[in-house]
């Protein structure tokens, strides 16, 4: 009897001392789009309502949403910048814009733009577009076109008027929401005209016409500016492999490491939380993937390894969860996770 007692106590106070341990640890996930159905299974959309549910149409980049849940500064400029540093591992300090390869569609009301991913086109293609603009364009403007990857940039001492947000945000929208604020000078319309001139009958388009594919006949100027001086400032670890949140990190020298998918694996670096940044999925494994990521953090929060959960999916919704909303058993499922007609 005296030893079932003891081990009791022991197993209470380890149990007390994992609730101190853990009592301040906040995970803050990215996650795919979650509204009009996308978030599969029953248990998790009864338990994602009993949290603070929120919607807006996202209008800003996933970073300035993710730094405003654990208190960050944004960056005042240079988001392109930013995410050239995180792609190299050095800090540029000459100005720069991303001027990542579009598909403008003219439809009857507007201007839509269409994003193009690595599923959608070579890189090798895109090197030679970007040549062919240098070629072209970048003595006359005295600016220099290069990409990385998939990731085109402006660079040079001709600062251009360019969009707040990148592509992730403008894709399949009308462009002219997303235009700058201020006026544009006749200088960036005349080489936004030049350039989709020298785009409109190069070899690579019409190479992708004739195989049935978006021609690229425009780049997305956005995000213009100088990256900011490093800093040495408290921040949760980062788990991912996006190089925008890499860049903000490497600025203020916080803990980056790779997502490997495994939720645990942050567990075992973070102390008092962390930010995972999952990448988005564009294929069918979305909701598999989706369900799964969901599973294992109502777990880790419902055993105490996590004590507050801050999940923001790429659509707008953002949902808030602390351990006891599982009590909140009254609550029935969220109208916003509920299928209704939406274009995915």
């Amino acid at each position: 009897m005296d030893r079932w007692i003891n081990s009791l106590r022991a197993s209470t106070a380890g149990w007390r001392i994992l609730a101190k341990t853990h009592a301040n640890r906040h995970a803050v996930v990215v996650l795919p789009p979650g509204t009009s159905g996308r978030v599969t299974g029953q248990k998790n959309q009864h338990w994602l309502s009993k949290g603070r549910l929120r919607y807006a149409a996202p209008r800003e980049e996933m970073l300035l949403r993710v730094l405003s849940v654990i208190d960050q500064p944004e960056p005042k400029q240079g988001l392109a910048a930013l995410r050239f540093w995180g792609q190299t591992g050095d800090r540029s300090a000459v100005w720069m814009a991303g001027a990542d390869p579009v598909h403008l569609e003219a439809t009857m009301n507007n201007l839509r733009l269409h994003a193009l991913r690595a599923s959608e086109m070579r890189a090798s293609d895109l090197h030679v577009l970007f040549e062919h603009l240098q070629r072209t364009l970048g003595n006359d403007y005295d600016i220099d076109f290069t990409h990385l990857g998939m990731c085109g940039y402006l660079r040079g001492d001709q600062r251009i008027t360019t969009a707040a947000v990148s592509t992730d945000i403008v894709d399949r929208c009308n462009v002219d929401e997303f235009m700058p604020d201020t006026d544009a000078t006749a200088e960036y319309h005349r080489l936004l005209g030049e350039m989709q001139m020298a785009l409109h009958e190069h070899e690579v388009n019409e190479n992708r016409e004739a195989a049935g594919l978006r021609a690229v006949n425009s780049l997305w100027f956005w995000g213009g500016g100088i990256a900011p001086e490093k800093a040495v400032r408290p921040i949760p670890p980062l788990f991912t492999d996006d190089p925008l949140f890499k860049g903000y990190w490497e600025s203020c020298t916080g803990v980056v490491d790779k997502w490997t998918g495994d939720f645990d694996h942050c567990l075992d670096i973070a102390i008092n939380g962390f930010v995972a940044v999952p990448p988005d999925i564009q294929d069918d494994s979305r909701p598999a993937i989706q369900a799964e990521y969901l599973d294992k953090l109502r777990l880790l929060l419902r055993n105490g390894s996590l004590s507050k959960l801050t999940l923001l999916f790429r659509d707008g919704l953002s949902v808030e969860l602390g351990r006891f909303d599982a009590l909140r058993f009254w609550r029935t499922v969220s109208p916003l996770l509920l299928e209704t007609a939406h274009n995915d």
